[in-house]
Parts: structure tokens; C-alpha cells; sequence
């Protein structure tokens, strides 16, 4: 005994013996096109995680940048400044008072610097009634990464 698949015999097969309909999906293509574009993101993946290494500066954005602000900048020689211009300590309160009516003075030192000259510049702008605010860098996760 023989059995026939495709409508052998069967009634109600008979049209679709002659052509035989192609039911399947080729993903043969698609596979390819997969493959490639994980070939070209495997090459330039290193690329983006391995650039060239450059250390930009950090900025924040400053409303009114050409406003003239008191800072007061300690070297690690224990040199003080005031913006830029060279002043004495003991003349530091005065010349902040008559410059800066009201402004609180930001006091930015080098972190080698004396502990001694910066608590004397604070006690000095104190004694004359000045608020001061020091002026810190945060730790940036970035910069833990790449120590």
C-alpha cells in the first residue's frame, strides 16, 4: 500500500498539485545585514571607549559673567592677591570694603598652600565684618576613573 502526500488522491487537493506555494520566510538575508552591522559596531566600539584622552576644563554657566567679583587668591608660596592685582593683608579688609560694598569675597588657595596665611586672610576679612566663601573643586567620578 502506497501513501500519497500533496493531494494524491485526496479530493480537495487537486488545485495545488501543479504549483507548490512557498510558505517560508527567508531569513538568510536579514542574518546577513545582523551580521555586518555587529562586525562595524565591534570595530568602532573600542574606538569610542579609547579616544584620544583630553582634559577639558570644567565651566558653569555664570548669569552676568562681566561682573567684577571679589576674589582673593592664595598661592602655595602664601602670596595674596586680590582678582589679580597683588595686596598686603593688612590692607586686604579695607580695599574689599571701599571696592566691593556688601559683596561677600570668595577665597580661592592653593591646596599646598600654608593652612596659617589662609586662616589669617578669613580671620582678616572677618575682623572687617566680610562674609567669605571658599571656593572648592568637586571630585568629578571621571577624574577617579582615570587615577
Amino acid at each position: 500500500m502506497a501513501i500519497a502526500i500533496n493531494g494524491g488522491s485526496g479530493l480537495g487537493r487537486r488545485r495545488f498539485q501543479g504549483s507548490s506555494a512557498l510558505s517560508e520566510i527567508n531569513v538568510t538575508p536579514f542574518v546577513d545585514v545582523v551580521l555586518v552591522l555587529l562586525i562595524i559596531f565591534m570595530m568602532t566600539a573600542h574606538v569610542m571607549e579609547f579616544g584620544i584622552e583630553v582634559d577639558v576644563p570644567k565651566t558653569k554657566t555664570v548669569k552676568d559673567s562681566a561682573k567684577d567679583l571679589p576674589v582673593v587668591n592664595i598661592t602655595r608660596d602664601g602670596d595674596l592677591y586680590l582678582n589679580e592685582k597683588q595686596v598686603n593683608i593688612n590692607e586686604l579688609g579695607a580695599i574689599v570694603k571701599s571696592r566691593y560694598r556688601g559683596q561677600a569675597v570668595y577665597l580661592r588657595a592653593d591646596k599646598g598652600a600654608v593652612w596659617d596665611v589662609i586662616a589669617q586672610v578669613m580671620a582678616a576679612l572677618g575682623d572687617a565684618g566680610i562674609q567669605v566663601n571658599a571656593v572648592t573643586q568637586p571630585e568629578d567620578s571621571a577624574d577617579k576613573r582615570r587615577r
